[in-house]
């Protein structure tokens, strides 16, 4: 059972404190997340092609500073979104207390939260975040867990490819300097097979898998077929 667990094998500390000596960044879209500030239209845009976001009931798994939770707030869902940052959380509210666009945010992870949730959320992203959970499968089937019956899970992360390794790496991180050195782990990166393999573990069916790929002379994401890098998509909770 989750609940046997303790809260420290749910999410890697040494994850959480990368983020956190960055948080104050968070909605800078010239600082150190820049990269998430230049696909966010892309992943909501993505998202209210599957679902209406008017009224639906969404759980965003590791907002961070809330960056794509406040987008989907701002399209008329109601949003509850969770991270285990304070720090990040704390921009997060402060952010949408700015802006005036309402989002629930709270101190948790997925894997308690489902616990007292199963069922509840029309929708679930969780999107660059799997990469730095200890757990994908378990993290999965917590957000599986909380999904009404015919709803969405939507997932974004990083291939482990040689290619995400030069491009994710050594090009957004020591090149580039997009993100501090040591922001991903290539070990931690997880095939399209292993995603797939996580979903049905969970009861889930996998719909749509869309690479996110990068064109560097005009400075823009864009969807593409190309999953060696980055790639987005979503499930369904038969």
């Amino acid at each position: 059972m989750l609940s046997s667990m303790t809260t420290a094998q749910y999410f890697d500390d040494a994850e959480i404190a990368k983020f956190e000596a960055m948080a104050e960044e968070w909605w800078d879209p010239d600082g150190k997340f820049k990269p998430l500030h230049k696909i966010n239209p892309i992943r909501l845009d993505y998202i209210a092609r599957q679902i209406t976001l008017t009224d639906a009931a969404v759980l965003d798994v590791g907002c961070g500073g809330g960056l794509l939770a406040e987008s989907m707030a701002a399209r008329g869902a109601n949003v509850t979104a969770i991270d285990r940052s304070p720090k990040a959380l704390g921009v997060a509210r402060l952010h949408s207390e700015q802006s005036g666009v309402a989002v629930d945010y709270v101190e948790n992870d997925a894997e308690h939260w489902s616990e007292t949730h199963a069922g509840v959320y029309d929708a679930v992203t969780c999107l660059e975040v799997l990469e730095h959970v200890p757990d994908v499968p378990r993290t999965v089937a917590a957000c599986a867990a909380m999904l009404k019956p015919g709803g969405h899970f939507f997932f974004a992360t990083l291939n482990r490819t040689p290619t995400s390794y030069i491009k994710a790496i050594l090009g957004a991180e020591y090149l580039l300097g997009w993100l501090p050195k040591g922001t991903h782990e290539y070990a931690k990166f997880i095939k399209p097979s292993e995603m797939n393999s996580a979903l049905r573990s969970a009861g889930l069916e996998m719909k749509d898998i869309q690479g996110m790929s990068y064109a560097m002379m005009s400075d823009h994401f864009y969807l593409s077929d190309d999953l060696s890098v980055n790639y987005l998509g979503f499930a369904i909770k038969p």
